[in-house]
């Protein structure tokens, strides 16, 4: 009996770890496609309303690369004081969420 419930522990557990790698595989395939669409630019290329957003948005924030896709999105590397993030805009200078 301990050899049957030994054998399905070994069985699920095994199971288990093929489904693990596959989801970090799809995450990572899925950050390269959203990375793969986004083109550099200069900060001086984003348009005003966008700045003017990020500065309303984020009082003393840095604009330290910014990129833009077909669709006119900018994607923004920001840096506040001591920590960094990435905010998403359209041409408008609305915030999107991705």
């Amino acid at each position: 009996m301990k050899k049957i419930v030994l054998s399905v522990a070994i069985v699920l557990a095994s199971l288990s770890i093929y489904a693990t790698t596959t989801l970090q595989s799809e995450i990572v395939k899925s950050e390269v496609a959203i990375q793969a669409e986004y083109t550099e630019i200069s900060a001086d290329a984003v348009p005003t309303a966008v700045k003017t957003a990020l500065e309303t948005a984020y009082p003393g924030a840095k604009l330290v690369k910014a990129y833009v896709n077909d669709k006119k999105e900018y994607k923004l590397e920001i840096s506040v004081k001591d920590q960094k993030a990435t905010v998403f805009s359209d041409v408008n200078g609305n915030w999107l969420k991705i």
